[in-house]
């Protein structure tokens, strides 16, 4: 069986740029310590937005701007970047919460064969959420789970709800 972990948008803005909370930053370790000791495919997504972030419909409701790439905040986290090193991964650009390519990306990685997903990252009530029903909805059989201590939320409150959403929707969260 091939095993998939997804590491969800770890970037600066997300840990301690313009987006970034104490809670995200405390989870920096434990997400260091999956991606050293996890023995399957990587697969990495980055929240990418343009310089025009606040004239589209997310940024006109969360005028923040944050991921615009080129800048330094769209890069990943240091501590997270420096645990992918020498690891062999797949980027991936998302220009919104979830990424309608991750499912074809696994779909072709598993080569046919059975899988699970596991997904860390930030923020768990955005884009972990997001992905994670995507790929529930896109293979409904594989085993899709959240490590809750590799993710953080825009609040503990959200992060706990976020939780219980994809727990109610089969996933496995730990």
């Amino acid at each position: 069986m091939k095993t998939f972990l997804v590491v969800v948008d770890m970037q600066k803005d997300f840990v301690n740029g313009s987006l970034g909370t104490n809670e995200a930053q405390a989870i920096v370790d434990n997400v260091c310590r999956k991606i050293l000791t996890f023995q399957g495919e990587i697969i990495v997504t980055f929240d990418t937005h343009s310089d025009n972030y606040l004239e589209t419909a997310e940024g006109r409701k969360l005028p923040v701007k944050h991921c615009i790439k080129g800048e330094s905040g769209w890069e990943l986290d240091e501590n997270v970047k420096s645990a992918l090193e020498g690891k062999d991964y797949t980027a991936v650009e998302k220009p919104t919460f979830g990424s309608v390519k991750l499912p074809e990306i696994i779909k072709e990685k598993a080569q046919g064969e059975d899988f699970s997903v596991e997904l860390v990252g930030l923020c768990t009530d955005i884009c972990v959420v997001s992905n994670a029903l995507l790929l529930k909805a896109n293979f409904p059989e594989a085993e899709i789970s959240v490590d809750s201590e590799c993710c953080a939320g825009v609040t503990i409150e959200s992060h706990n709800s976020a939780l219980n959403t994809m727990r109610s929707c089969q996933i496995e969260v730990y």
